[in-house]
């Protein structure tokens, strides 16, 4: 199965992608939005360029479980993903993603942090499912 994650982000969106066969996972690109408007021309690209069975998105949680502020924008990006897009969509937690994926970078030397949350998404769906 073909899997796209999503890490929302009001300036820009981090994206990654995965594959079940081999249950790997790798950062793709960010995606940077206009005046604070979803750049749906180039996840319509992505989307058909990849043809994903699955979309995570990374949920924006508080520290206490609660939702974040940004998680009313993040509602308002699925609803309209969904409608542009037929696939099994799924919510997994980001708490911490971004720290993640920042410690991961600096050994790396790498700047893409929030494509690399997006993957940290995929991985850890991989880690639920097994």
């Amino acid at each position: 199965m073909q899997i796209i994650a999503f890490d929302y982000g009001e300036k820009k969106i981090g994206v990654a992608v995965g594959q079940t066969e081999t249950n790997t996972s790798s950062p793709l690109q960010l995606i940077f939005n206009n005046n604070d408007q979803v750049n749906w021309n180039e996840i319509c690209v992505l989307l058909d360029e990849w043809k994903p069975d699955l979309i995570i998105i990374g949920k924006p949680l508080n520290m206490d479980g609660t939702d974040s502020e940004i998680m009313k924008k993040v509602e308002k990006f699925v609803k309209h993903l969904k409608t542009i897009y037929d696939a099994q969509y799924e919510f997994i937690d980001e708490r911490l993603t971004t720290f993640e994926a920042k410690e991961i970078l600096i050994e790396n030397k790498s700047d893409i942090v929030d494509a690399n949350a997006a993957k940290i998404l995929i991985d850890n769906w991989f880690n639920k499912e097994l």
